[in-house]
């Protein structure tokens, strides 16, 4: 249905409207919302880069316009053709007062879009994840995602380091399969979906020096906290020659990268989906993240206890919950860095401190404002008759790591790094509840449809 279209007007996008002021430009999008008052009608506009409010007088277009917007269900999709006009009241800080539109597909009236602006489960909501995402702020998070793993990469690209690709299918659940999924592969051969692409990226530092890696990654653990998904992506990179100092300078420097970034482009979206910029802003701030010892933190977590702050004391020694994660992070407003845990509850690759072997040379950064680990890292064991022990004191196959010790036996030197889940740092960054919000389809325990 063609409503006087002016074709002659150039093609723009709500995002870049501000170069618009004052032109009459054209919009290809849908209708996301509509609000008529007597004579006046004030529909909502989207189109992917985000919305606008269009104003329409009856007496400024003719009858055709007018009914046709008055009687368009939502979500139909049009072309529509106004002028940009700035206004402070705007969230956008324009409107568009709409001369022409083009109705490409109406939603027919008994079928309407079934998410509409009251509230809604989230059950409902995670079953219609299809339609969810085309709302203002789930859009606003899968716009933001995009930039922070533009970001990641960008900060690695522009650092000497070299992409490259570890497998997907792996041949041997290497550290137990309590939290592997198992395929069947071929000649009756099992194969799983990768945990992690560091071991393999190890091999490749070796060749190249500084490597990363990024891709899908698959835990089924049988988790059903905020933080976990069964398929998320993981950005991970490792430096020969780097020892665990390094380390840190290097996740600080591509945490502080990321946000930065994420300042730049995205601060209307950061508000449309309700996250507090001056936290954000904090971060970035040039006096860098703070670091704590496992030890220091885990005085920090007694000290607490004794004030009645937390409700079950830490036991030295073991790892830290959630409860623990969270009241550290919640002390500071940059996430903060807590080094050298106890070797017994780390994995077998990672380097001992040589002035207490108890402790390994690890690090884990946790988000502020409760979000928890974003990145894992350590220094990896380079000494080839320590790595073989570890691997046996943990009741692995050594034949299946017959590769892994080889980068121990030719030319073998420190290396160290880290990996970072992209839904745990978009959580955190967008300041959302759940991880499923993260991703364009959550997998997690319960759900793999849509």
């Amino acid at each position: 249905m063609s409503t006087e279209t002016t074709t002659s007007a150039p093609l723009a996008t709500i995002a870049s409207l501000s170069a618009h002021e004052g032109q009459t430009i054209t919009l290809r999008g849908w209708l996301y919302n509509l609000r008529a008052s007597g004579k006046l009608l004030f529909p909502i506009f989207r189109d992917g880069t985000g919305t606008i409010q269009g104003i329409v007088p009856k007496a400024a277009v003719s009858e055709e316009v007018f009914e046709t917007l008055k009687n368009l269900t939502l979500e139909s999709s049009l072309t529509v053709t106004g002028k940009v006009r700035a206004d402070s009241r705007a969230p956008s800080g324009f409107e568009l007062d709409v001369e022409s539109i083009e109705v490409l597909q109406r939603v027919p009236e008994d079928t309407p879009f079934p998410i509409s602006l009251k509230e809604h489960g989230v059950d409902f909501l995670m079953e219609h994840r299809h339609l969810w995402l085309r709302t203002p702020r789930q859009s606003a998070i899968l716009r933001v995602r995009a930039t922070i793993m533009r970001a990641a990469s960008e900060y690695f690209d522009t650092n000497g380091f070299i992409r490259t690709d570890p497998p997907i299918l792996t041949p041997n659940a290497c550290e137990g399969t309590s939290e592997l999924f198992e395929m069947d592969y071929f000649d009756d051969d099992k194969a799983y979906l990768t945990q992690s692409g560091q071991l393999y990226i190890e091999a490749t530092a070796l060749a190249l020096g500084k490597v990363y890696s990024f891709g899908p990654t698959f835990r089924a653990e049988k988790s059903k906290t905020r933080r976990h998904l069964t398929e998320f992506w993981m950005i991970e990179p490792e430096v020969a020659f780097l020892e665990l100092d390094g380390l840190l300078n290097l996740a600080e420097a591509f945490i502080t990268h990321i946000v930065t970034r994420v300042l730049e482009s995205h601060r209307a979206d950061l508000k449309v989906i309700g996250k507090d910029i001056a936290k954000l802003e904090a971060v970035i701030t040039p006096d860098g993240f703070p670091r704590l010892s496992y030890d220091e933190a885990h005085a920090m977590l007694e000290k607490a206890f004794a004030e009645g702050k937390l409700e079950a004391p830490h036991k030295c020694g073991d790892d830290f919950g959630s409860p623990d994660e969270t009241y550290i992070s919640s002390q500071f407003d940059k996430p903060v860095m807590i080094h050298r845990y106890p070797a017994a509850f780390k994995a077998f690759y990672m380097q001992p401190d040589p002035l207490d072997p108890t402790k390994a040379l690890c690090v884990d950064v946790l988000a502020p404002e409760g979000y928890g680990e974003i990145i894992g890292g350590s220094q990896r064991i380079h000494d080839y008759d320590l790595l073989k022990s570890r691997i046996e004191q943990h009741d692995l196959p050594l034949a299946a790591f017959q590769w892994y010790l080889d980068l121990r036996k030719y030319g073998s030197v420190p290396h160290a790094g880290f990996g970072m889940g992209i839904e745990r740092a978009v959580a955190w960054i967008c300041g959302l509840d759940h991880v499923r919000e993260t991703i364009p389809f959550a997998r997690t325990l319960n759900r793999i449809y849509p």
